[in-house]
This record gives C-alpha cells, sequence and structure tokens, in this order.
C-alpha cells in the first residue's frame, strides 16, 4: 500500500505545482517548473520536502511569477526547498557539485515548457556520461566518506535508511552508475530491495510524525506491527537484510568501478581471460568464477576451494558462482576431511578479504551449506549499544582481528573457529558464552577436529569474557585474582588462545573496547595466570605500577596531580596521604570538572594513596585539578548537593558483595548507568561509614560503569556480613538518590 500512497502523494503534490504556476501566470514557453531528487522520482514520503526549480531559458522574461509561485507552496504547508535558475546555470552547477549532477538526474516536468524540460533532462544525462569517469573518483571518496561517518544500515545501533552504508542514498547512486553506461546493477534485484527501503522510510516518518530518516530503538516495536511482523526482532532483520543487500551490490558495482577508473581512458577492456587457481576454480576479470568443466556435484570441497582463494587474494567471489555451487555442491561428510578443515581455516584467516567473500557467501545462501548454525546469529542486533555491528558481521570482525595474531598461538585453526563461533549462543535466554559452548562443541566436533581440540574450542567459546571481566575488576595483587582464571583454564596454550582471541573480541567490538589501559590490564593478568600455570606458583604480589613518592606530598602532605597525555586520551596521578574519604574526594575533583572517567585503579602504597586515572578528554592543568581538589577536600566546596542523582528513570544499579573474590578484603561489585560522579558516590557513602577502599577498579564501556571496590575496616580486616550488608545499602541508597 506504500507505493500506492506514495503515488497518491505525489500526484497531490503535482497538482498543487500546476495550480501554483497557472496562478502565477508563467510562461508556457522558455519556463518550466520541475520536480527533482526524491520528488522527482516521485518518492514522496509523508513528511518529504518538494524539491523544485524553476528553470528558464535565457533571455526569457518571467516578470512576477517568481514571487507569485513560492506563496500559495508555502500557504498549503508544503515543505517547499526551491530555487530559480537558466538552464546553463544548471548545467553550471551540476558541472560544480556531484551531488547537483546526481539530484538532476531525476529531473521531471511539472508545469510550464516540457520542451524545455526534455532538453534539460537530455543535457544533464548527456553531461552526466560525457564526464562520468572524471567524476567517478570523487564520487566514490564521498561515498566512503559518508560510509565511515554512518556506519551500515545492517548494523549499527541507529541506522539511518537515508545516509547509511546500505540506505536509499546508495540505491541512487547505483541507479546513477548504470545511467554511466559504464557499468551495470541486477535491476531485478536493486529495484525491489529500494522500494522495501522507501516502504520503511513511509512508516518511520508515521510513527515519528516527522520528517526523520534514522530508526531510534523504540520505534522498532511499532514498526513490525506495521510490517506484519511478529516482534522487533524480525522487524531489524528485514530491515537490516534489505541494507545488508543494498550494501552488498553497491560493493560489488563500486569494484567494477574502481576496475574502470584503473583503466586509462581510450583503451578498451580486454576479453577476460581465465587464470588457474585450484582444482575447479578459476580467476576471470577480477572475480573468482567456476573453471570450465568443474562439476560441484561431485567436488563437496569446491566451494570452500572457492571462497578461501577469493578471500586470500581479496577479489569478488562472483555471486552467480557461489549461488551455483550452494544449490549444486555435494554436501561435505561428517566428519569433515582434513582438507575440508584447512580450507576453511584460511578462509577465515585470509584478513580483509574475508569480509566481502563471507557476504556473498551469506547472500546466496552458501554459508548455510557450511554452518547450518548461522542463522541463530544472522541480523541479531546486540544487547550493548559500545558494539558496531550486530552479532553475524561482529564475529566475521572478530575472525579478521584474529588473523593478524595467529603466530602468538599454538593452535591458529582453533583461534580462527573459536573467533568465528565465540557469539554463537548469543539470543538464548541463558547466558551466551555458557549457550554456546556446547553449540561450539558440536560444530568443531563436525568438522573433524581431534578431541583435544574440541576441547579448546569449548574452551574458548565458554570463557571468552573471562581475561576481560577479571582485569577490569579484580585486584591484580589479590591471590583470588589469578585464581579466578586458573579454575577455568588449566593449559598455558590455551590461556595463549583466550589472550588472542579477548583481543580480537574487543577490537571487533569498538576501539574503546581495546584501549591500551585495557589491553595493559589484560596483559597483565595473562602473563600472572601464564607463570602460576608454568610454575604452580603466583607471582610476588605488584601492585599496578610502584610510584615515587613526590616531595611535596612526604613533606608537606600535599595532594600531587600528574597529568600526561596517552594514546586515547589523558592519565591523571593522583598520590596523597591516605585517610578515609580520599578516593571520595579525588572523584569529585573530576566530577565536578564534568570529566568523564573510562577507567581508574587505586591502592594504598606505604601510608599513601595512589590513583591512577584515564580521562576521555585532551591533557588538562594538573593545576587546576590540584586547587579544585583542596577546596573539597577542605570543605570549601559541598560537591554532595551538586553531585546528587538527578536521573531516576534509568535501570537501577545493581551493588553486590562478591564472597568469593577475595579472602583479603570484602570485594563491593557495582553497575550502574555511566554518569559523572558515580564514583564519587559509592566512595563517600563508604566514607561516611568509615570503611576504608584499599583498591578500586573503574571501568567504563558504553553506557554502563563497572565499578570493584575491595573494602577494608578503617582499623584493617574483612568486613563481617553485617557490615558489608551495610555497606551495600549504603552505596546502592546513593546512587539511587535516596536521602543520606
Amino acid at each position: 500500500m506504500t507505493a500506492v500512497e506514495r503515488a497518491r502523494r505525489t500526484a497531490a503534490a503535482d497538482a498543487l505545482c500546476l495550480q501554483a504556476y497557472d496562478a502565477s501566470a508563467g510562461p508556457a514557453q522558455g519556463a518550466a517548473l520541475v520536480a527533482v531528487g526524491g520528488y522527482g522520482r516521485g518518492e514522496l514520503a509523508p513528511y518529504s520536502d518538494l524539491d523544485v526549480v524553476l528553470v528558464h531559458d535565457e533571455g526569457v522574461d518571467l516578470g512576477e511569477t517568481p514571487t507569485k509561485l513560492w506563496y500559495p507552496l508555502w500557504d498549503s504547508g508544503a515543505n517547499l526547498d526551491h530555487s530559480l535558475r537558466s538552464l546553463p546555470e544548471m548545467v553550471s552547477a551540476a558541472d560544480g557539485d556531484v551531488r547537483v549532477a546526481l539530484g538532476l538526474l531525476d529531473v521531471r516536468h511539472l508545469a510550464g515548457d516540457p520542451n524545455l524540460t526534455l532538453r534539460l533532462r537530455t543535457t544533464m544525462l548527456a553531461n552526466w556520461r560525457r564526464h562520468a569517469r572524471e567524476r567517478l573518483p570523487g564520487l566514490r571518496t564521498m561515498v566512503r566518506q559518508r560510509h565511515e561517518l554512518l556506519g551500515e544500515l545492517a548494523h549499527v545501533s541507529v541506522p539511518d535508511l537515508k545516509e547509511a552504508a546500505g540506505g536509499l542514498r546508495d540505491a541512487t547512486i547505483l541507479k546513477a552508475l548504470v545511467a554511466t553506461w559504464l557499468v551495470d546493477v541486477p535491476h531485478t534485484d536493486l529495484e525491489p530491495r529500494r522500494q522495501d527501503l522507501l516502504d520503511v522510510r513511509d512508516h518511520v516518518h508515521g510513527i515519528a510524525a516527522r520528517a526523520t530518516d534514522r530508526v531510534a530503538p523504540e520505534m522498532w516495536r511499532e514498526l513490525a506491527e506495521r510490517l506484519g511482523l511478529p516482534d522487533e526482532r524480525a522487524a531489524q532483520a528485514r530491515v537490516r537484510g534489505i541494507g545488508r543487500r543494498i550494501t552488498h551490490l553497491s560493493g560489488l558495482t563500486w569494484r567494477r568501478v574502481d576496475a574502470l577508473i584503473d583503466r586509462p581512458a581510450g583503451v578498451r577492456p580486454r576479453r577476460p581471460e581465465l587464470t588457474p587457481l585450484g582444482p575447479g576454480v578459476a580467476l576471470s576479470g577480477g572475480e573468482v568464477v567456476l573453471a570450465p568443466g568443474a562439476k560441484p556435484a561431485e567436488d563437496p570441497l569446491l566451494l570452500l576451494r572457492a571462497a578461501a582463494l577469493a578471500a586470500e587474494r581479496d577479489v569478488v567471489l562472483a555471486p552467480p558462482t557461489a549461488a551455483r555451487l550452494a544449490r549444486e555442491a555435494a554436501p561435505l561428510p561428517v566428519p569433515w576431511p582434513p582438507e575440508a578443515r584447512r580450507l576453511f581455516v584460511r578462509l577465515l584467516a585470509s584478513g580483509h578479504g574475508l569480509r566481502s567473500v563471507w557476504e556473498t557467501l551469506d547472500e546466496t545462501g552458501a554459508v548455510d551449506h557450511l554452518l547450518p548454525e548461522w542463522e541463530r546469529i544472522r541480523l541479531l542486533p546486540h544487547a550493548s549499544v559500545i558494539h558496531r555491528f550486530t552479532v553475524d558481521r561482529h564475529v566475521v570482525e572478530t575472525c579478521i582481528e584474529a588473523s593478524t595474531l595467529i603466530r602468538a598461538v599454538a593452535r591458529p585453526d582453533v583461534l580462527m573457529v573459536a573467533a568465528l563461533l565465540h557469539d554463537i549462543g548469543k539470543g538464548s535466554l541463558t547466558e551466551h558464552s555458557v549457550a554456546g559452548a556446547p553449540i561450539a562443541r558440536e560444530i568443531a566436533t563436525r568438522m573433524g577436529f581431534e578431541p583435544a581440540a574440541v576441547d579448546l574450542v569449548e574452551t574458548l567459546v565458554r570463557w571468552h569474557l573471562l581475561l576481560a571481566a577479571v582485569a577490569t575488576t579484580r585486584d591484580p595483587d589479590d591471590p583470588g585474582t589469578v585464581e579466578a582464571v586458573r579454575a577455568h583454564v588449566t593449559d598455558p596454550a590455551a590461556l595463549d588462545l583466550l589472550v588472542a582471541l579477548t583481543e580480537a573480541d574487543a577490537r571487533a567490538t569498538s576501539p574503546k573496547a581495546w584501549s591500551s589501559w585495557r589491553a595493559s590490564l589484560i596483559r597483565d593478568l595473562a602473563r600472572r595466570a601464564r607463570v602460576a600455570l608454568d610454575t604452580g606458583a603466583a607471582l610476588p604480589p605488584l601492585v599496578v605500577e610502584e610510584m615515587a613518592v613526590p616531595r611535596q606530598v612526604r613533606r608537606k602532605g600535599e595532594a600531587s596531580f600528574d597529568v600526561s597525555p596517552v594514546a586515547d586520551g589523558t592519565r591523571v596521578t593522583v598520590i596523597a596521604r591516605d585517610r578515609v574519604g580520599l578516593l571520595a574526594d579525588i572523584a569529585a575533583t573530576f566530577a565536578m570538572q564534568r570529566l568523564r572517567v573510562r577507567a581508574a585503579r587505586a591502592w594504598a602504597q606505604e601510608s599513601y594513596g595512589v590513583s591512577v586515572w584515564e580521562l576521555d578528554e585532551e591533557p588538562l592543568d594538573p593545576a587546576v585539578l590540584r586547587e579544585r581538589y583542596e577546596a573539597i577536600s577542605e570543605r570549601r566546596i559541598d560537591p554532595a548537593s551538586r553531585l546528587r542523582p538527578s536521573d531516576t528513570t534509568t535501570l537501577a544499579p545493581s551493588v553486590a558483595v562478591r564472597p568469593e573474590a577475595s579472602t583479603q578484603a570484602t570485594v563491593l561489585e557495582v553497575r550502574a548507568t555511566d554518569r559523572p560522579g558515580v564514583v564519587y558516590l559509592v566512595c563517600a557513602a563508604l566514607a561516611r561509614l568509615d570503611v576504608a577502599v584499599r583498591s578500586a577498579h573503574v571501568d567504563t564501556l558504553g553506557p554502563q560503569a563497572v565499578d570493584v571496590f575491595y573494602l577494608q575496616e578503617a582499623s584493617a580486616g574483612v568486613l563481617g556480613d553485617e557490615r558489608a550488608a551495610q555497606a551495600a545499602h549504603a552505596v546502592r541508597a546513593a546512587l539511587s538518590g535516596e536521602p543520606v
């Protein structure tokens, strides 16, 4: 129905424009009112602008037509985007801006001289084709920049239906590329997807009651109802699937454009030559295809061979070839023969070439031929907004990252398969690592791995979150920290694999997930665990770093603030005489400056308190920080009144005592919505109870702060059960905004 409604809206707008032109006494010859852009294509959404141009031949007297024309359109309530130009000015504008040229490819006559509109359209098309080769590099750059800025419709958490990769803008550009007569795009494949996306945009306008191309998270439920789908996940799969298909077509087309640009002007393309790559596989015109005489029904390895060779060379796996192999290829025997497993690992370890080849395999149904469980995570959104991609794309990106780490492990094949399968349990009702481990075990067994390797794959999938969780939330000096790793990973080779998988997983998630800070914590924990596994003994206690206490701290009792830039932010090291409430005052110093704490660690060193803070901001003035700290510590400023939680609509904080984490201190784990003042509120609540924070481990990832505090009585010693419960209640009340 939405296509019919778009046609109805377009017809109504056309009638309005014609009426306004006639009422303004617009000339019948030498001038015309034309629609351009989306209106020119007849694709008006409920709140779309009317993009119109009053174009005229040079020397034509328009009189008062321009003045009289626009007012009736404004008075009608239409969102009008208008301009007045002569025909030569239109040509000049198109020559100067490729975006203008693209918009003018869809010129459509509304009123006035139809011959002028025909000349304009003919001129624009001829101009576009004549200058296509010189314009394509600039257009390519513009497309890439837009994609980098807005991400992919198929994967970003809040997709832009128009501007994101795989959106309506890309579909329009593909049509423009076809108009150059230099490349072709399967019209029967592109146009239905484009119409589907237009339908979705119409619904989004209706839900938002305004012009918008962004699908906000709260829209998915109503969008599912409007699309006749059962739930939000089905709606996301539908919309993201459309975007993925357009992205795939766009990628293939631009590869062909790149080959065209690289070929010197005037040189005719050669007849594609077949270059044999392997049994049944050849390279033709930059694409991997089947060699003459190939028999997919008799060669179960042909699909894997073609995919691996294409990915390793970072060339296109021809979609018709992949589709044919998906239909006709003989099924792999179970368990897989060793050569099939080697080809699959080569595919996964091919680096950046994997991305486009895997997309082709997925689009043609060939992935299901190799991995039936893929449907579990296909286009599945991540629950956390920190993730750049949907689950399926994330695991592919994890493989790409893991491919750079294979020389650091004894079993690269196990690493690559675990990278692909580490999130296979997502979408389950239980914890995804728990749900995914038996699935991964079944798949690894089917692939023909020996029992020891199957155990390794299962272990990596089950515990792929272990190192990050322990390293960022536990005290490295506490013996229980290394034991938390050694209890689940008992083999040095498995630990090496887990370190590599942790890094690859984090890098594929987002840049913030593998900051220099988090990397150092995880690697230090792994080093300690490795020594414990190799020797059976833990490393001697080492704090994050033994700090030299500055003179002014020792002699005058002043606090020292040392500020230094790091690769991804600023590091502030604070040293002061230790006391109950010290950490609260330091945290308040940053919170009062509205500085975002990304991570922090604090510990006691002799009679001094040392803390290291990672901030997102550029280098700061230590004198300003010291002055603010002194005002807070001397109680000239009361941070409590300024940092009280104001938003109680977010998820309630989680505050839990973790008795298993340490025998030397009481461990309090706090999870709360990230906002300025979280660390201050926790530490201030503990200080009021005269509870000392022996060490603290603050970590922020996405919208959530995960902070762990090792607590002791001010006189030293683990908190009793009643005191621990009292501390947890006080912290929970402080974070919830309850009266102190």
